[in-house]
């Protein structure tokens, strides 16, 4: 087979349960994998996203998933195309997917044994850490030789900027005390952000003052302590700040912002995570 990389994504919605994409996050190939091939399943419902409505008969089947993860790695490397990830994300919250544990360990044993230097990476909003058995599992995962790369979306500091930008009936207070255990567990994270624009309006200053003083408290909680007065680092792997970048089917509620927006907050978060000596990588992607 021949790798087809998708550019339009929505071809990942036709039915796709392993989709290889160029991710600009990643840098490279990463090969995605889609738990919700039949329609999107997901507990937020952001005005951004670019997943259009659709519905078909197709349903996950693991020994698909593992038949084609597994020829695409092969054929990627036939072409001596470098893959990057395997990243679970697709058509919704790969979290919601209750063999969502099962696939996770099944991918990883294909990656250890085909493409050990690539990352597992899972994209979540985090609702998940809501499910004790989940938080464990994740926490787990991403501690032990499985080395799960947990990418957690984190659109908001205040509550009033969440229902704009991630419309979710789960009570925001709740979904950021458990990503702040999460820190505090000590197992390595990287957080996402979105910054556009909704209904032409940009986030508030009280949203961008609110949104850097919790990320600055998560890097703090994740740190594993402090020497000589000067924090170690963090288990806060990264902080990704990005814009929107693909049609989205609630367009043009959802709008772009400016490269210099970006690098505005990404400037100012470094700024105050040097204020406590703490170093985190923050990146900014258009």
């Amino acid at each position: 087979m021949m790798i087809g990389l998708i550019t339009d994504h929505r071809e990942r919605e036709e039915g796709a349960i392993i989709y290889p994409v160029y991710s600009r996050r990643s840098g490279g190939l990463s090969i995605g994998v889609n738990l919700f091939p039949g329609r999107k399943i997901c507990s937020f419902d952001c005005p951004y996203c670019e997943v259009f409505p659709f519905e078909s008969d197709i349903t996950f089947n693991m020994e698909t998933m593992k038949a084609v993860l597994a020829s695409v790695i092969i054929e990627a490397q036939k072409n001596g195309i470098a893959i990057k990830d395997i990243c679970f994300s697709g058509n919704g919250e790969p979290t919601m997917a209750p063999f969502f544990m099962e696939v996770t360990a099944e991918a990883a044993a294909i990656r250890a044994k085909l493409v050990p230097e690539a990352k597992l990476v899972l994209i979540t909003n985090g609702s998940g850490l809501l499910n004790p058995v989940l938080f464990e599992f994740l926490k787990t995962a991403a501690l032990s030789d499985l080395d799960l790369h947990i990418w957690l979306k984190f659109d908001a500091g205040t509550e009033a900027w969440y229902r704009v930008m991630d419309r979710s009936d789960i009570p925001y207070e709740k979904l950021i005390s458990s990503i702040r255990n999460f820190a505090v567990s000590s197992a390595p994270f990287t957080i996402q952000t979105m910054l556009c624009a909704v209904k032409g309006a940009l986030p508030p200053p009280e949203e961008t003052a609110a949104w850097i003083q919790l990320v600055t408290e998560l890097a703090a909680l994740s740190a594993a302590g402090r020497t000589g007065g000067m924090m170690s680092l963090p288990r806060l792997r990264a902080v990704q700040i990005y814009g929107k970048a693909r049609p989205a089917p609630e367009d043009p509620l959802a709008g772009t912002v400016s490269v210099d927006l970006l690098e505005e907050r990404a400037a100012l978060l470094r700024l105050a995570l040097e204020k406590v000596k703490i170093t985190v990588p923050v990146e900014v992607y258009e």
